[in-house]
């Protein structure tokens, strides 16, 4: 398997510039799957922390760097949508957010914040002594004793695991789309067409500059307290990859 990634073939919601060089850093196999985006793209491209992987390596030498409170010493570890970023050291954290088209961004936030981040629940099943193990969209998994269905978003604490907030996934909830056409966009979920099949459901999504409709896999319920201003996002800029 190639340890390079052609800049022309990565995600949509990869952060990076894809004319000026012809690869790019690969993501380890991880959490998102293939959506994952190396760690060291978000310190160079998205925050400009670091030049080079040589640069990050060290910066995750010196215990710089969270993610969602843990850790990390690997600059290739994948990043996605939701995923909470810290450096305790320059007291900030940011949440990784769909920007415009669905691209990953950073919306600053508070310590207090990061303690926590938001999964969306995408499947479920019974475990041993009565419980419920919920499959999240990261690929993670949460061992919980109450009933929460497909589709609904939790807040998971980093540290002890616990569901410390739920967003059911229904009619009038606030919902973001985080891929396709409509990426970034944040509405009220006012319809959902259920499909009979193994086809999609259609959502429409109410805006303020209108509707829209979309895939249900697309969208993630939230809150307001998820939505951040644009001023605080990070805008990508491309980067060298050496």
């Amino acid at each position: 398997m190639s340890n390079h990634q052609k800049r022309l073939s990565v995600p949509k919601s990869w952060p990076v510039e894809r004319k000026t060089d012809v690869f790019t850093v690969k993501a380890r196999a991880g959490p998102h799957g293939e959506a994952g985006v190396p760690l060291v793209i978000l310190l160079r491209d998205v925050l400009g922390y670091v030049d080079s992987k040589k640069e990050a390596r060290y910066a995750l030498s010196q215990d710089a760097i969270l993610v969602n409170g843990e850790l990390i010493n690997d600059e290739k570890r994948p990043i996605g949508m939701f995923d909470i970023v810290g450096f305790p050291g320059r007291e900030e954290y940011y949440r990784v957010f769909p920007d415009e088209g669905g691209r990953l961004s950073l919306i600053d936030i508070d310590a207090d914040a990061a303690d926590s981040r938001l999964g969306k629940v995408v499947g479920k099943q019974q475990v041993r002594g009565g419980e419920t193990q919920l499959s999240l969209h990261d690929g993670t998994n949460v061992v919980v004793d109450e009933d929460y269905s497909t589709n609904d978003s939790i807040v998971v604490d980093n540290e002890d695991k616990s569901v410390v907030a739920h967003f059911p996934y229904e009619e009038g909830a606030l919902v973001t789309a985080v891929s396709g056409n409509h990426g970034g966009k944040i509405g009220e979920l006012v319809n959902i067409d259920v499909t009979l099949g193994s086809g999609s459901n259609i959502v429409t999504v109410e805006t303020d500059d209108g509707e829209f409709e979309t895939v249900e896999e697309y969208v993630f319920v939230i809150d307001e307290n998820f939505v951040g201003d644009d001023d605080s996002s990070e805008a990508a800029s491309g980067g060298d990859d050496e």
